[in-house]
């Protein structure tokens, strides 16, 4: 016997995800009460990722539209005035993808960074060890040293200013950025378009996201954020949260395991294979 309906699924998202009828995000300060709602969202709806999106919120589910007076659009306004605010985080997290958190969310996920304390030095033990790129490094380096620097000011830092360097600074601003190590904070008129982000390094923007984050597990980051992840979609298969977080298989296997022993999900039990199998919050059931 399945554990649920797809109707029954789809009319959960359609109140989680803000689309059924007079559920529609309209204003800023809704937008930050659907993303503290949530504890986290994509900006855009992003292909064969299962997770909402303010998009979605309030245009509906329709593909982003192409030109710029569709009156979806105007998440833009929206996310750039709250920049490096306190309302939400915002920068490209999950899956280097523009993500929003909630505050109080935002601790669970820097838990799961690697950074432990140090700001001024585990980048370096990132590099010596490998795992951080010349360019990461260089760029950290700049916003340390320099404060907050717009994305032309901070080319000219770290001489990246030349079309060959593209590929090679951008790959190195989204990798900071997914470590939590920097953030935009802001829009500037810098460049020929007279839009560029302001970035900042995350522990000197939000020095209280690393203390709040410094007692949780990895294990408790992990389950939280699961649990977070099926209060939104209600359902899914192994293989979506995989494919979402992007941790190792056991890590995973052990986080599922927990939230079933603690009633939060009810796990199928017979499929062709465990990324096939479905989990679903045990409330819906």
């Amino acid at each position: 016997m399945p554990l649920f309906s797809q109707e029954s699924i789809q009319a959960y998202r359609s109140q989680t995800y803000h689309i059924a009828p007079g559920k529609r995000v309209t204003t800023r300060q809704e937008a930050i009460e659907f993303v503290n709602q949530r504890g986290f969202i994509f900006f855009w709806p992003i292909k064969n990722l299962l997770l909402p999106s303010l998009w979605v919120a309030v245009a509906g589910e329709r593909p982003v539209a192409d030109a710029h007076d569709d009156p979806g659009h105007v998440t833009w306004g929206w996310k750039d005035s709250l920049l490096g605010s306190h309302h939400w985080y915002y920068a490209k997290i999950l899956r280097k993808r523009a993500t929003m958190i909630a505050m109080d969310t935002a601790p669970y996920f820097y838990a799961l960074s690697e950074n432990y304390g140090a700001p001024d030095e585990d980048y370096l033990t990132l590099y010596e060890q490998g795992r951080l790129t010349l360019e990461a490094k260089t760029i950290y380096e700049a916003l340390w040293d320099n404060g907050p620097l717009d994305t032309v000011a901070l080319r000219k830092a770290v001489r990246m200013t030349s079309r060959e360097s593209d590929a090679r600074f951008n790959r190195a601003l989204t990798g900071l950025q997914s470590d939590f190590k920097i953030l935009p904070v802001g829009v500037t008129q810098a460049g020929a378009w007279r839009y560029a982000f302001a970035y900042d390094v995350v522990a000197r923007h939000y020095p209280e996201l690393p203390e709040r984050a410094r007692f949780i597990s990895d294990g408790e980051a992990q389950k939280e954020l699961v649990k977070k992840y099926f209060l939104s979609v209600g359902a899914a298969q192994m293989r979506d949260v995989s494919k979402l977080f992007q941790w190792k298989s056991n890590t995973l296997v052990k986080t599922i395991d927990d939230l079933v022993a603690s009633d939060i999900l009810v796990r199928e039990q017979e499929s062709a294979n465990n990324a096939d199998r479905w989990l679903v919050l045990a409330d819906l059931v």
